[in-house]
């Protein structure tokens, strides 16, 4: 069985850190969403928690890998810390344009370690993409889904597609046998350049019309 991507020889040592930096951005959205709906400090550390790993853990149980949060001990600290923060700060410092920006920067980072991870576990490259989708995505839906409000996936703007990008560009530098040291950011850039025009413009996908 490939190792995981924390451990894998072709996957760089760096990824470690991208990885708890991604979880720590998602964290921090689900907290801060808790912390609108006015709650306690425990559900701001649930929904930290669910929001900063529920992605990469649906992805490790579809490919049959340890699901990382488990293995690796310092996720669930760094969701509980980013839970600590959001809870002994003032809200406005974390005012929509700067967690908009911030998750951004995490969505393409973790699309393209979901689908290098993906592809190091022998996944071919359409079901890696999605891999990568799911990554950067799931855990934003299931936040939402426990608040109470429409997911990202039921609205137009463009999100799922910046991490559809990142993730096609991540599978097709491995296609061509590119080095991942330039793959990888490359492809985190164009995702976080694509989902920057849709904030900066308010850009979105047509939505189906009645013909």
């Amino acid at each position: 069985m490939p190792a995981p991507i924390l451990t894998s020889p072709a996957l760089p040592a760096i990824a470690s850190l991208l990885d708890l930096a991604g979880v720590a951005v998602f964290a921090l959205s689900g907290a801060l969403l808790a912390a609108r709906l006015r709650q306690t400090f425990v559900t701001m550390s649930f929904f930290a928690l669910v929001t900063g790993v529920g992605g990469g853990s649906v992805r490790d149980l579809l490919i049959g890998a340890p699901v990382f949060w488990v293995r690796d001990s310092a996720v669930a600290p760094v969701c509980l810390g980013v839970a600590l923060v959001a809870w002994f700060t003032p809200h406005r410092w974390w005012d929509r344009p700067v967690l908009e920006w911030a998750d951004a920067a995490g969505l393409g980072a973790y699309a393209v370690l979901g689908t290098a991870k993906a592809l190091a576990y022998g996944v071919t490259p359409v079901p890696a993409v999605l891999m990568g989708v799911i990554t950067g995505c799931v855990g934003g839906v299931i936040r939402d889904v426990l608040a109470g409000r429409p997911s990202i996936l039921m609205r137009p703007e463009l999100y799922v597609t910046a991490a559809a990008l990142s993730s096609a560009l991540c599978a097709a530098g491995q296609m061509l046998g590119l080095a991942n040291g330039l793959v990888w950011p490359v492809a985190a850039l164009a995702g976080f350049a694509l989902r920057g025009v849709a904030i900066q413009f308010r850009l979105g996908l047509p939505a189906y019309g009645d013909k």
